[in-house]
């Protein structure tokens, strides 16, 4: 999740959620101790003290390998006392994809709407759903606030394995180095390329062969699950842009969720690694469900395609990419699917 929208809100937005969002940020900080506080202290918790003696690593890693910015995020530590920070709230018309957004000074217009309080987002939800929209509410476990504070490192995702801290730590961090207001796939694809880079590099100085045959394993896994989710969301796609009367395309649309998740029925009888899906398959498949895969992955094999240009050199990564941020959204697009493409002849022109 993008959190500059939970801080920074337009003149548009109500008091209630202004004050939601304000008082929700402001108790995360209040509760940050230093981590090496925490690990210097006799009392605290063994398993905790590990965890928290691995960020230090992985954190410094960001820096020194990934050239990710060198500063105070991820060095506090929090306990929230519940299992995630806020929840998100995606919402998407009945015949459409296109998520709703909703727009913040700073952030730009995003495609969510992020709550400090469960019961708030369910809330919220039940109005748009009132309205006719699709709509999912996803509960975040880590946030960014694009280096306008120190994010810490919180319950919510401490207890993650080391490849899930290092993930999320690297992706949150790449959100620091360039981030695009009203453009969340272009955010999110560039910040889960970073995030793969990172934990190959992780793995390669500090794993064993096992553990890198588990990360290849894992990531040709997301691989497939995204392969699958984007194919029935491009036949929804066609059917939403086609001439159908709307009663045809709310029983076409039935039909390709029944055929989503039989596919991955079939997918999980012959491959049983599969199930770990499971819980994602458990909920009511919709449009805005869909939707939030295709954000942290639409672009993807454009920012790879971009690093592989570069001799996976981080600096001129970044470098390229801050600049491709800076074009007008359509010449940004075109660019980008010209390296998806393996185009040699992409270039940023500069302004």
């Amino acid at each position: 999740m993008i959190a500059g929208q939970v801080i920074w809100l337009s003149a548009c937005a109500n008091l209630p959620y202004y004050a939601q969002a304000i008082d929700g940020h402001f108790d995360v900080v209040r509760r940050s101790q230093p981590i090496s506080t925490i690990i210097a202290n006799p009392n605290t918790d063994q398993k905790l003290k590990h965890s928290l003696s691995k960020v230090v690593q992985l954190r410094e890693f960001a820096s020194r390998e990934l050239k990710l910015p060198d500063n105070l995020s991820y060095t506090s530590y929090a306990d929230l006392e519940r299992p995630y920070v806020v929840w998100n709230v995606f919402a998407s018309p009945e015949l459409s994809l296109k998520l709703k957004e909703w727009c913040f000074v700073q952030a730009g217009c995003v495609n969510y709407r992020g709550f400090f309080s469960q019961a708030k987002a369910e809330r919220y939800a039940e109005e748009l759903r009132s309205e006719g929209y699709d709509v999912y509410v996803g509960g975040v476990r880590a946030y960014s606030t694009l280096g306008w504070f120190s994010d810490p490192v919180l319950n919510t995702f401490i207890g993650y394995s080391e490849l899930d801290l290092a993930r999320l730590i690297f992706h949150e961090l790449a959100h620091q180095v360039v981030y695009v207001p009203g453009d969340s796939s272009f955010n999110e694809s560039f910040a889960t390329a970073v995030e793969h880079e990172g934990v190959r590099r992780w793995y390669e100085s500090n794993g064993t062969t096992l553990e890198q045959t588990v990360l290849n394993a894992r990531q040709e896994r997301e691989a497939v699950f995204t392969g699958l989710v984007l194919r029935h969301r491009k036949r929804l796609l066609e059917l939403f842009q086609s001439d159908s009367s709307d009663a045809e395309k709310r029983a076409v649309k039935a039909r390709i969720f029944d055929e989503l998740r039989d596919e991955f029925l079939r997918l999980k009888t012959e491959k049983p690694e599969f199930s770990v899906y499971d819980r994602w398959f458990a909920q009511h498949l919709n449009n805005a469900l869909l939707a939030t895969v295709s954000i942290y992955t639409q672009l993807l094999p454009a920012f790879q395609s971009i690093l592989m240009q570069h001799d996976k050199d981080m600096e001129r990564f970044f470098d390229a990419v801050t600049k491709i941020s800076k074009l007008p959204r359509n010449e940004r697009n075109s660019l980008l699917q010209k390296a998806a493409e393996g185009s040699p002849h992409w270039t940023v022109v500069e302004r």
